[in-house]
């Protein structure tokens, strides 16, 4: 039986293969076992028969502005509705902290795009560059689409609300040169 639950401290052991396999393939950036214990609480995993076949974690970024990441499936398991069964948990998470925005930069836009979100600029999402993109090893040739879902209606977010959420300052992406900000090798987002 297949049971789509909160991470536990227990199972950190058991979710660093999947997430090396993936940081192997670079789909995803390496996440060390000290990052999944600081940060288990953001962790949903899918398991069957004691084995964790899937998993993904919501990081808040901002008051109005969360973000699922890390979300891995086992090829072995794939097309059997694991990603949107943790896509769902992660989002019923940000709805009980009442965050209207959930957004996700992804290879596969057309898997989220099935499960209600749309597609988004991500220059539109400044903390998410500013916070992590700057360090990625792959900033200056990004190769992932943003996707976005409103968890309440997008009228709501208006212009002057946007505004007030963003207060850190943003060099779009084509004004970037590799001289702009440093990239340390080894950070994650």
């Amino acid at each position: 039986m297949m049971t789509v639950r909160q991470a536990q401290l227990t199972d950190v052991h058991r979710m660093i293969p999947l997430l090396d396999e993936y940081t192997r393939q670079a789909e995803i950036l390496p996440r060390t076992q000290d990052d999944i214990y600081r940060t288990i609480r953001e962790w949903v995993i899918c398991e069957e028969e004691d084995e964790i076949i899937g998993m993904g974690s919501l990081l808040i970024m901002w008051q109005d502005l969360a973000e699922v990441r890390s979300l891995v499936v086992n090829s072995n398991h794939q097309g059997r509705g694991i990603g949107k069964g943790i896509v769902t948990q992660l989002i019923e998470e940000a709805h009980r902290l009442q965050i209207p925005k959930v957004f996700a930069l992804t290879r596969k836009p057309k898997f989220f795009l099935r499960i209600g979100f749309q597609l988004t600029k991500i220059e539109l999402l400044p903390q998410k560059v500013n916070r992590d993109c700057v360090f990625c090893p792959k900033f200056y040739v990004c190769d992932e689409v943003a996707v976005i879902t409103y968890l309440t209606p997008p009228e709501a977010h208006t212009p002057s609300s946007e505004a007030t959420s963003t207060t850190l300052p943003f060099i779009p992406l084509t004004e970037r040169s590799a001289t702009d900000t440093p990239r340390p090798p080894g950070i994650s987002r």
